[in-house]
Protein backbone atom coordinates (compact mmCIF):
# COMPACT_ATOMS: atom_id res chain seq x y z
CA UNK A 1 0.00 0.00 0.00
CA UNK A 2 1.52 3.53 -0.74
CA UNK A 3 1.47 5.55 1.59
CA UNK A 4 0.62 9.17 1.67
CA UNK A 5 3.53 11.91 1.08
CA UNK A 6 3.19 15.43 2.06
CA UNK A 7 5.49 18.12 0.41
CA UNK A 8 6.52 21.47 2.24
CA UNK A 9 4.76 24.60 0.72
CA UNK A 10 6.87 27.12 -0.08
CA UNK A 11 4.53 29.92 0.00
CA UNK A 12 4.57 29.61 3.86
CA UNK A 13 7.85 31.16 4.51
CA UNK A 14 7.73 34.14 6.64
CA UNK A 15 9.44 36.54 8.23
CA UNK A 16 10.21 34.69 11.72
CA UNK A 17 11.65 31.63 9.69
CA UNK A 18 13.78 33.96 7.74
CA UNK A 19 17.45 32.90 8.58
CA UNK A 20 18.73 35.44 11.04
CA UNK A 21 21.25 37.25 8.60
CA UNK A 22 18.37 38.27 6.35
CA UNK A 23 16.25 40.32 9.00
CA UNK A 24 18.29 43.25 8.76
CA UNK A 25 19.71 43.46 5.37
CA UNK A 26 18.56 46.64 3.49
CA UNK A 27 17.89 47.23 -0.49
CA UNK A 28 19.93 49.45 -2.84
CA UNK A 29 17.49 51.50 -5.34
CA UNK A 30 18.79 53.59 -7.76
CA UNK A 31 16.29 56.27 -8.87
CA UNK A 32 17.05 58.17 -11.84
CA UNK A 33 18.64 59.79 -13.91
CA UNK A 34 15.40 59.06 -16.46
CA UNK A 35 12.71 58.75 -13.81
CA UNK A 36 10.43 61.96 -14.41
CA UNK A 37 10.62 62.77 -11.32
CA UNK A 38 13.88 63.50 -10.80
CA UNK A 39 13.00 66.68 -13.46
CA UNK A 40 16.22 65.85 -15.52
CA UNK A 41 19.28 63.89 -15.37
CA UNK A 42 19.50 63.36 -11.17
CA UNK A 43 20.46 60.37 -9.89
CA UNK A 44 19.93 59.27 -6.28
CA UNK A 45 21.11 55.66 -5.00
CA UNK A 46 19.29 54.75 -2.11
CA UNK A 47 19.85 52.29 0.84
CA UNK A 48 16.39 51.60 2.01
CA UNK A 49 14.98 50.00 4.81
CA UNK A 50 11.68 48.73 3.69
CA UNK A 51 10.01 51.88 2.10
CA UNK A 52 12.21 54.02 4.39
CA UNK A 53 15.56 55.62 3.12
CA UNK A 54 18.41 54.95 5.30
CA UNK A 55 20.40 56.47 2.73
CA UNK A 56 20.91 58.68 0.03
CA UNK A 57 23.23 59.55 -2.36
CA UNK A 58 22.95 61.94 -5.44
CA UNK A 59 24.99 61.21 -8.47
CA UNK A 60 25.55 64.56 -10.48
CA UNK A 61 27.33 65.22 -14.23
CA UNK A 62 25.41 63.58 -16.45
CA UNK A 63 24.64 67.15 -17.75
CA UNK A 64 28.01 68.06 -17.65
CA UNK A 65 29.23 70.91 -20.71
CA UNK A 66 32.06 72.76 -19.16
CA UNK A 67 30.82 76.00 -19.42
CA UNK A 68 32.90 77.86 -17.31
CA UNK A 69 36.27 76.29 -19.44
CA UNK A 70 34.14 77.02 -22.72
CA UNK A 71 33.96 81.16 -21.41
CA UNK A 72 37.78 80.99 -21.34
CA UNK A 73 37.95 80.30 -25.39
CA UNK A 74 35.46 82.56 -26.23
CA UNK A 75 35.01 86.32 -26.14
CA UNK A 76 32.53 88.34 -23.69
CA UNK A 77 29.13 88.42 -25.88
CA UNK A 78 29.68 85.22 -27.28
CA UNK A 79 29.08 83.13 -23.86
CA UNK A 80 25.50 85.05 -23.58
CA UNK A 81 23.87 81.90 -25.36
CA UNK A 82 26.05 79.89 -23.03
CA UNK A 83 24.02 81.35 -20.19
CA UNK A 84 20.71 80.31 -21.67
CA UNK A 85 21.16 76.99 -21.05
CA UNK A 86 22.20 76.99 -17.57
CA UNK A 87 18.81 77.25 -16.13
CA UNK A 88 17.21 76.99 -19.03
CA UNK A 89 13.66 77.62 -17.55
CA UNK A 90 14.60 81.05 -16.99
CA UNK A 91 17.08 82.43 -19.99
CA UNK A 92 16.13 86.11 -19.19
CA UNK A 93 17.51 86.23 -15.92
CA UNK A 94 20.28 84.50 -16.27
CA UNK A 95 21.87 86.64 -19.76
CA UNK A 96 21.35 90.26 -17.35
CA UNK A 97 23.22 88.58 -14.50
CA UNK A 98 25.48 87.90 -16.46
CA UNK A 99 26.07 90.85 -18.40
CA UNK A 100 25.90 92.86 -15.45
CA UNK A 101 28.77 91.34 -14.32
CA UNK A 102 30.62 91.99 -16.58
CA UNK A 103 29.25 95.38 -17.08
CA UNK A 104 30.79 96.06 -13.24
CA UNK A 105 34.47 94.39 -14.76
CA UNK A 106 34.42 97.39 -17.24
CA UNK A 107 32.83 100.06 -14.83
CA UNK A 108 30.26 100.91 -16.89
CA UNK A 109 26.66 102.34 -15.96
CA UNK A 110 23.43 101.23 -17.67
CA UNK A 111 21.08 103.88 -18.75
CA UNK A 112 17.77 103.59 -16.65
CA UNK A 113 15.76 102.27 -19.49
CA UNK A 114 18.11 99.16 -19.86
CA UNK A 115 17.41 98.53 -15.83
CA UNK A 116 13.81 98.55 -16.27
CA UNK A 117 13.88 96.18 -19.02
CA UNK A 118 15.90 93.99 -17.26
CA UNK A 119 13.92 94.79 -14.33
CA UNK A 120 10.51 93.44 -16.17
CA UNK A 121 12.33 90.50 -18.09
CA UNK A 122 13.74 88.90 -14.92
CA UNK A 123 10.19 89.20 -13.38
CA UNK A 124 8.70 87.96 -16.23
CA UNK A 125 11.18 84.60 -16.32
CA UNK A 126 10.01 84.69 -12.75
CA UNK A 127 6.90 84.02 -13.21
CA UNK A 128 7.22 81.57 -16.06
CA UNK A 129 10.01 79.78 -14.16
CA UNK A 130 7.74 79.29 -11.13
CA UNK A 131 4.48 78.43 -13.70
CA UNK A 132 7.24 75.68 -15.06
CA UNK A 133 8.10 74.28 -11.23
CA UNK A 134 4.33 74.64 -10.10
CA UNK A 135 2.77 72.78 -12.70
CA UNK A 136 5.37 69.96 -12.98
CA UNK A 137 5.20 69.56 -8.88
CA UNK A 138 1.02 69.19 -9.95
CA UNK A 139 1.63 66.01 -11.91
CA UNK A 140 4.89 64.79 -9.26
CA UNK A 141 2.30 64.78 -6.42
CA UNK A 142 -1.12 63.68 -8.94
CA UNK A 143 -2.64 67.16 -9.18
CA UNK A 144 -3.24 67.19 -13.67
CA UNK A 145 -5.53 69.92 -13.66
CA UNK A 146 -2.63 72.21 -12.09
CA UNK A 147 -0.40 71.02 -15.09
CA UNK A 148 -2.56 72.06 -17.06
CA UNK A 149 -3.44 75.72 -15.91
CA UNK A 150 0.16 76.69 -15.69
CA UNK A 151 1.43 76.05 -19.11
CA UNK A 152 -1.31 77.39 -20.85
CA UNK A 153 -0.39 80.93 -19.08
CA UNK A 154 3.46 80.39 -19.50
CA UNK A 155 2.86 80.13 -23.50
CA UNK A 156 1.46 83.33 -23.09
CA UNK A 157 4.34 84.27 -21.48
CA UNK A 158 6.56 82.73 -24.22
CA UNK A 159 4.44 84.54 -26.89
CA UNK A 160 6.08 87.85 -25.14
CA UNK A 161 9.15 86.39 -25.22
CA UNK A 162 9.23 85.73 -28.77
CA UNK A 163 8.13 88.91 -29.73
CA UNK A 164 10.57 90.51 -27.92
CA UNK A 165 13.70 88.54 -28.53
CA UNK A 166 12.62 86.93 -31.92
CA UNK A 167 12.94 83.47 -29.59
CA UNK A 168 10.58 81.48 -27.30
CA UNK A 169 13.29 79.58 -24.89
CA UNK A 170 16.78 80.24 -25.78
CA UNK A 171 16.54 84.20 -26.00
CA UNK A 172 20.26 85.50 -25.38
CA UNK A 173 18.69 89.16 -25.46
CA UNK A 174 21.20 90.93 -23.00
CA UNK A 175 24.32 92.37 -24.58
CA UNK A 176 27.58 93.96 -22.23
CA UNK A 177 26.77 97.28 -22.25
CA UNK A 178 22.90 97.15 -22.94
CA UNK A 179 19.87 94.53 -24.55
CA UNK A 180 19.66 93.40 -28.23
CA UNK A 181 16.91 95.27 -29.23
CA UNK A 182 14.80 97.88 -28.04
CA UNK A 183 11.23 97.02 -26.90
CA UNK A 184 8.60 96.56 -29.65
CA UNK A 185 5.74 98.94 -30.07
CA UNK A 186 3.06 97.76 -28.23
CA UNK A 187 5.03 95.38 -26.14
CA UNK A 188 4.44 97.32 -22.59
CA UNK A 189 0.75 97.22 -23.08
CA UNK A 190 0.80 93.88 -23.79
CA UNK A 191 2.92 92.85 -20.62
CA UNK A 192 -0.25 94.50 -18.64
CA UNK A 193 -2.52 93.27 -20.21
CA UNK A 194 -1.27 89.89 -19.51
CA UNK A 195 -0.38 90.68 -15.59
CA UNK A 196 -4.20 91.80 -15.69
CA UNK A 197 -5.57 88.96 -16.29
CA UNK A 198 -3.06 86.07 -15.00
CA UNK A 199 -3.48 87.27 -10.92
CA UNK A 200 -7.50 86.09 -10.97
CA UNK A 201 -6.10 82.68 -12.73
CA UNK A 202 -3.05 82.26 -10.54
CA UNK A 203 -5.54 82.65 -7.13
CA UNK A 204 -7.44 79.70 -9.01
CA UNK A 205 -4.48 77.28 -9.36
CA UNK A 206 -3.31 77.91 -5.58
CA UNK A 207 -6.86 77.24 -4.63
CA UNK A 208 -6.59 74.23 -6.58
CA UNK A 209 -4.12 73.04 -4.14
CA UNK A 210 -3.72 74.74 -1.02
CA UNK A 211 -6.49 73.08 0.35
CA UNK A 212 -6.52 69.86 -1.42
CA UNK A 213 -5.96 66.87 0.98
CA UNK A 214 -3.79 64.62 -1.34
CA UNK A 215 -1.25 67.88 -1.67
CA UNK A 216 -1.60 68.28 1.95
CA UNK A 217 -0.91 64.76 3.23
CA UNK A 218 2.22 64.69 0.08
CA UNK A 219 3.79 68.07 1.11
CA UNK A 220 2.88 68.97 5.10
CA UNK A 221 5.56 68.12 7.32
CA UNK A 222 7.37 66.57 4.76
CA UNK A 223 11.09 67.37 3.58
CA UNK A 224 11.63 69.85 6.62
CA UNK A 225 14.63 72.02 6.30
CA UNK A 226 15.44 74.35 9.46
CA UNK A 227 16.70 77.98 9.11
CA UNK A 228 19.91 76.76 10.10
CA UNK A 229 20.55 73.81 8.18
CA UNK A 230 18.95 76.19 4.90
CA UNK A 231 22.26 78.58 5.95
CA UNK A 232 24.56 75.88 6.35
CA UNK A 233 24.38 73.95 3.07
CA UNK A 234 24.10 77.31 1.23
CA UNK A 235 20.64 76.94 0.02
CA UNK A 236 18.89 80.15 -1.80
CA UNK A 237 15.83 81.48 -3.08
CA UNK A 238 12.36 80.21 -2.27
CA UNK A 239 14.48 77.11 -0.51
CA UNK A 240 15.55 79.30 1.85
CA UNK A 241 13.21 81.83 2.16
CA UNK A 242 10.52 78.40 3.14
CA UNK A 243 12.27 77.59 6.41
CA UNK A 244 12.02 81.79 7.26
CA UNK A 245 15.05 83.29 6.29
CA UNK A 246 13.93 86.45 4.52
CA UNK A 247 17.02 87.06 2.49
CA UNK A 248 16.35 88.47 -0.96
CA UNK A 249 19.34 90.39 -2.83
CA UNK A 250 16.31 92.59 -4.67
CA UNK A 251 15.99 93.94 -1.18
CA UNK A 252 19.32 93.13 0.68
CA UNK A 253 21.63 94.51 -2.12
CA UNK A 254 19.54 96.43 -5.00
CA UNK A 255 20.50 96.35 -8.39
CA UNK A 256 18.92 97.56 -11.34
CA UNK A 257 16.97 100.04 -9.43
CA UNK A 258 14.77 97.25 -7.21
CA UNK A 259 14.78 99.42 -4.66
CA UNK A 260 12.37 102.10 -6.15
CA UNK A 261 9.95 99.36 -6.39
CA UNK A 262 7.35 98.41 -3.72
CA UNK A 263 7.15 94.62 -2.75
CA UNK A 264 6.87 92.15 0.32
CA UNK A 265 9.43 88.95 0.34
CA UNK A 266 6.98 86.17 0.83
CA UNK A 267 8.78 84.02 4.39
CA UNK A 268 7.23 79.97 5.40
CA UNK A 269 7.20 79.15 8.71
CA UNK A 270 8.52 75.35 9.01
CA UNK A 271 10.46 74.95 6.41
CA UNK A 272 8.53 71.56 4.53
CA UNK A 273 7.32 71.36 1.66
CA UNK A 274 4.35 72.92 1.59
CA UNK A 275 5.56 76.15 2.72
CA UNK A 276 8.30 76.39 -0.09
CA UNK A 277 5.52 75.91 -2.39
CA UNK A 278 3.14 78.75 -1.07
CA UNK A 279 6.59 80.99 -0.82
CA UNK A 280 6.54 80.12 -5.25
CA UNK A 281 3.00 80.97 -5.27
CA UNK A 282 3.50 84.75 -3.43
CA UNK A 283 6.63 85.48 -5.08
CA UNK A 284 4.28 85.26 -8.60
CA UNK A 285 2.47 87.64 -7.60
CA UNK A 286 5.04 89.94 -6.13
CA UNK A 287 6.81 89.84 -9.75
CA UNK A 288 3.48 90.59 -11.58
CA UNK A 289 3.32 93.68 -8.38
CA UNK A 290 6.74 94.68 -9.45
CA UNK A 291 6.29 94.53 -13.37
CA UNK A 292 2.99 96.73 -13.52
CA UNK A 293 4.87 99.57 -11.38
CA UNK A 294 7.74 99.43 -13.62
CA UNK A 295 5.23 99.84 -16.84
CA UNK A 296 3.83 102.94 -14.92
CA UNK A 297 7.11 104.66 -14.71
CA UNK A 298 9.13 102.83 -17.56
CA UNK A 299 11.62 105.59 -18.45
CA UNK A 300 12.82 106.52 -22.34
CA UNK A 301 16.19 106.70 -23.87
CA UNK A 302 18.76 104.33 -24.80
CA UNK A 303 18.62 100.80 -24.92
CA UNK A 304 22.73 100.23 -24.43
CA UNK A 305 25.17 102.08 -22.84
CA UNK A 306 26.24 105.00 -25.07
CA UNK A 307 30.02 105.51 -23.71
CA UNK A 308 30.31 101.56 -24.82
CA UNK A 309 32.08 102.81 -27.94
CA UNK A 310 34.20 99.72 -27.56
CA UNK A 311 32.53 97.59 -25.80
CA UNK A 312 28.58 97.49 -27.60
CA UNK A 313 28.54 96.73 -31.05
CA UNK A 314 27.40 100.12 -32.84
CA UNK A 315 23.90 100.03 -34.38
CA UNK A 316 23.31 98.71 -38.27
CA UNK A 317 22.60 101.96 -39.72
CA UNK A 318 26.01 103.46 -38.15
CA UNK A 319 28.30 100.80 -39.72
CA UNK A 320 26.47 101.10 -43.04
CA UNK A 321 27.30 104.16 -43.18
CA UNK A 322 30.15 104.92 -41.68
CA UNK A 323 33.86 103.35 -41.92
CA UNK A 324 34.97 104.07 -38.32
CA UNK A 325 31.68 101.99 -37.05
CA UNK A 326 32.60 99.66 -39.03
CA UNK A 327 35.95 98.87 -37.65
CA UNK A 328 34.38 99.19 -34.12
CA UNK A 329 32.39 96.63 -34.98
CA UNK A 330 34.89 94.71 -36.77
CA UNK A 331 36.79 94.23 -33.75
CA UNK A 332 34.01 94.04 -31.46
CA UNK A 333 32.94 90.67 -33.03
CA UNK A 334 36.42 89.25 -33.50
CA UNK A 335 38.12 90.32 -30.99
CA UNK A 336 35.56 90.67 -27.85
CA UNK A 337 34.32 93.35 -26.25
CA UNK A 338 37.63 94.96 -24.55
CA UNK A 339 38.10 95.02 -20.74
CA UNK A 340 40.65 96.59 -18.65
CA UNK A 341 42.38 93.82 -16.20
CA UNK A 342 40.67 92.92 -12.62
CA UNK A 343 38.14 90.49 -11.28
CA UNK A 344 34.30 91.10 -10.07
CA UNK A 345 31.24 89.38 -8.50
CA UNK A 346 28.12 89.50 -8.90
CA UNK A 347 25.04 87.26 -8.06
CA UNK A 348 21.65 87.82 -8.89
CA UNK A 349 18.07 86.76 -7.76
CA UNK A 350 17.11 84.47 -9.55
CA UNK A 351 13.71 82.51 -9.92
CA UNK A 352 15.79 79.30 -8.33
CA UNK A 353 18.18 81.70 -6.26
CA UNK A 354 21.31 82.66 -5.74
CA UNK A 355 23.04 82.89 -9.93
CA UNK A 356 26.81 84.51 -9.47
CA UNK A 357 29.29 85.27 -11.57
CA UNK A 358 33.20 85.53 -10.96
CA UNK A 359 35.01 86.72 -13.78
CA UNK A 360 39.02 87.54 -13.65
CA UNK A 361 40.22 89.49 -16.23
CA UNK A 362 43.74 90.10 -17.39
CA UNK A 363 42.30 92.61 -20.31
CA UNK A 364 41.21 91.71 -23.49
CA UNK A 365 38.07 90.43 -25.31
CA UNK A 366 37.95 86.83 -23.49
CA UNK A 367 37.70 85.77 -19.92
CA UNK A 368 40.54 84.86 -18.06
CA UNK A 369 38.45 82.60 -15.60
CA UNK A 370 35.06 82.37 -15.13
CA UNK A 371 33.29 80.52 -12.27
CA UNK A 372 29.12 79.82 -12.13
CA UNK A 373 27.48 79.82 -8.29
CA UNK A 374 24.46 78.12 -9.37
CA UNK A 375 21.63 77.93 -7.19
CA UNK A 376 20.28 74.61 -8.13
CA UNK A 377 23.75 72.87 -7.22
CA UNK A 378 23.61 74.37 -3.55
CA UNK A 379 20.01 73.50 -3.00
CA UNK A 380 20.46 70.00 -4.24
CA UNK A 381 23.39 69.58 -1.67
CA UNK A 382 21.21 69.03 1.00
CA UNK A 383 19.51 65.83 -0.42
CA UNK A 384 22.00 63.64 1.51
CA UNK A 385 20.34 64.73 4.86
CA UNK A 386 17.12 65.71 3.71
CA UNK A 387 15.67 62.31 2.40
CA UNK A 388 17.05 60.27 5.05
CA UNK A 389 14.06 59.24 7.33
CA UNK A 390 11.54 59.76 4.69
CA UNK A 391 9.80 57.43 2.44
CA UNK A 392 10.61 56.54 -1.50
CA UNK A 393 7.15 57.98 -2.19
CA UNK A 394 8.06 61.36 0.12
CA UNK A 395 10.92 62.05 -2.09
CA UNK A 396 9.29 62.43 -5.28
CA UNK A 397 7.57 65.70 -3.23
CA UNK A 398 10.74 66.89 -1.54
CA UNK A 399 12.42 66.75 -5.01
CA UNK A 400 9.88 68.25 -6.50
CA UNK A 401 9.60 71.31 -3.47
CA UNK A 402 13.36 71.94 -4.28
CA UNK A 403 12.90 72.94 -7.93
CA UNK A 404 16.12 72.40 -9.12
CA UNK A 405 17.36 72.24 -12.76
CA UNK A 406 19.91 70.05 -14.07
CA UNK A 407 21.55 72.42 -16.70
CA UNK A 408 22.71 74.99 -13.86
CA UNK A 409 23.67 72.18 -11.45
CA UNK A 410 25.91 70.60 -13.69
CA UNK A 411 26.76 73.04 -16.27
Amino acid sequence: MATEQTFPDATAKTAANLPKEFETEKMSLSMGPSHPSTHGVLRIQFELDGETVTKADPVIGYLHRGDEKIAENMTYNQFVPYTDRLDYIAPLANNAAYAHAVEQLAGLKMPARVDAIRVVTTELARVSSHLMGLGAYGIDVGAWSVFMYCFTEREKLYTLFEKLTGARFTTSYSRIGGVARDLPPGWLEEVDGFCTQFLPILDEILGLLSRNKIFLDRTVDIGVISRADAIAYGMSGPNLRGSGMAMDLRKDRPYWGYDQYDFDVPVGAKGDCYDRYLCRGEEMKQSIRIVQQAIKKFPAGDWYAPDARKIFAPRKDKVLTSMEELINNFMIVTEGPQMPAGEVYFEAENPKGLLGFYIVSKGGGVPYRLKIRSASFCNLSILPKLCVGNLVSDVVSILGSLDFVMGECDR
